[in-house]
């Protein structure tokens, strides 16, 4: 299966996300999943900046993933019925 970012390059299921695209590649496809989210399960923008704002308090908080649960914040916080496991939010 060829990957739609790049037709030269191969998804390899036992790979790794960084083996897949480069780094601008990877940011994108993810913001790309999280404004393609059905609207129905998509948490309202000014409540996702809410969660995104209590984020970045945290100390778990490390490179764009919670410490703590190992989640990307920003993928986590889009989801309207997902809850911090730590209950920040």
């Amino acid at each position: 299966m060829e990957n739609s970012i790049n037709k030269n390059l191969r998804i390899c299921k036992k790979c790794l996300t960084r083996d897949m695209m480069d780094k601008a590649d990877y940011f994108k496809s993810m913001y790309d999943y999280i404004e393609n989210l059905d609207p129905d399960i998509k948490t309202e923008d000014s409540l996702y900046e809410k969660r995104l704002a209590t984020c970045k308090e945290c100390e778990r908080l490390a490179d764009g993933m919670c410490r703590g649960c190992g989640c990307f914040v920003e993928m986590r916080a889009a989801v309207a019925k997902n809850a911090c496991p730590y209950e920040k939010w």
